[in-house]
C-alpha cells in the first residue's frame, strides 16, 4: 500500500508559526496533498536516583523528591502546551485553506521525529526564527542548517507574513548541485505557471555560460515560463537579493547544503548567508 504523501509543517509557537502554517498550506494547495503539523517536545527526562548508600541521604531526599515532582510537572505542562499548539495550528490552517491537515506530537529532538516521517515528508516547511532565537537578531533558527543538512526532502523557510508567490528565483552557479535542483523543479508541480528566473552570478567562461541555457531550456520543454539572467562578478549573495529586489521576485530556490567538505565550505556558506539575509521565504532543493 502507498504510503500518502504531506507538506511537514514545523511549528515551535514562536512568532513565525502563522507563517509556517500558511505556507505549509500553499504547498500543499500547489501538490493536492495534505499538511502534517509538527511539534517536538524537548524536555529531559526525570532523573531518579537510588539514594540508599549515599553520604548524607536522608538530608537530600525530601530536595531530590521535589525536584523530581517539578521536573514531572514541567513536562506534563510542555505536554499540554503542545497539543494546544498542534490543535491551533490544525485550525488555523483549516480556516484559511482547503487542504486535509494532519497532526504529529514528539517528543526529543527535531531531526529523528523528522526522519520518522521521512517516507511521507513532500516537503518540510520550517520558520527562520525559532522560538529559542524569539527576540534576538539571529536570522536562522539553531535546527534549519542540522535538518537541511541531513533531509534529502525539499525544504521552505520562511518567516514573513505569507504571500502568494507569484514568481521565484533560482540561485544557480553551474554546479552538480544546481543543475539537479533545476531538473527537480521541472519535475514537481509547485512552481509551474509562475514566472521563473534562472539567475547566476560570475562564472563567466563558456561552459558556464552554455549550462545556464541548457537548464532554462530544459524548464522551458516542461512547460515553465522561465528567463535566464547571468550577472557580472560580484558578491554571490549581494547580487542575488539585488536581482530579487529589481524584479520583484517572491521566492528564492537554491540548491541545499552538500555532504562533502567542499561542498560545506562553498555552497554551505552561499546557502547560509542567503537564508539570513533576505525575508523572502527560500526554497532548499538536495
Amino acid at each position: 500500500m502507498t504510503t500518502q504523501q504531506h507538506i511537514l509543517a514545523c511549528v515551535d509557537g514562536s512568532a513565525v508559526t502563522e507563517s509556517v502554517c500558511d505556507y505549509a498550506a500553499w504547498y500543499a494547495g500547489r501538490l493536492n496533498i495534505p499538511v502534517a503539523v509538527l511539534n517536538v517536545i524537548d524536555v529531559p527526562d526525570t532523573a531518579r536516583r537510588d539514594l540508599s548508600k549515599a553520604i548524607g541521604a536522608h538530608s537530600r531526599r525530601d530536595l531530590l523528591f521535589a525536584l523530581t515532582q517539578m521536573d514531572e510537572q514541567r513536562a506534563e505542562i510542555a505536554e499540554s502546551y503542545s497539543k494546544a499548539l498542534i490543535h491551533d495550528a490544525k485550525s488555523y490552517i483549516n480556516s484559511h485553506s482547503d487542504v486535509e491537515v494532519k497532526t504529529h506530537q514528539s517528543r526529543g529532538k527535531l531531526l529523528p521525529a523528522i526522519e520518522l516521517l521521512k517516507t511521507q515528508n513532500r516537503a518540510l516547511v520550517m520558520g527562520r526564527r525559532g522560538e529559542d532565537h524569539k527576540g534576538s537578531q539571529i536570522n536562522i533558527g539553531s535546527q534549519i542548517e542540522t535538518v537541511a543538512r541531513a533531509s534529502s526532502t525539499p525544504i521552505l523557510i520562511c518567516s514573513e507574513d505569507f504571500k502568494t508567490p507569484q514568481s521565484y528565483m533560482v540561485a544557480f552557479d553551474a554546479s552538480k548541485t544546481a543543475i539537479k535542483a533545476t531538473q527537480k523543479i521541472a519535475r514537481s508541480e509547485v512552481l509551474r505557471g509562475m514566472q521563473g528566473h534562472i539567475v547566476m552570478v560570475g562564472h563567466n567562461n563558456s561552459n558556464s555560460k552554455n549550462i545556464l541555457a541548457a537548464a532554462a531550456a530544459q524548464l522551458d520543454a516542461a512547460g515553465f515560463k522561465v528567463a535566464a539572467h547571468h550577472l557580472p562578478e560580484m558578491d554571490v549573495v549581494d547580487g542575488l537579493l539585488g536581482f530579487q529586489a529589481d524584479n520583484n521576485v517572491d521566492l528564492i530556490v537554491i540548491g541545499a547544503y552538500g555532504h562533502a567538505k567542499w561542498q560545506r565550505l562553498f555552497l554551505g556558506s552561499t546557502t547560509t548567508k542567503l537564508i539570513a539575509n533576505t525575508v523572502s521565504p527560500i526554497i532548499l532543493v538536495h
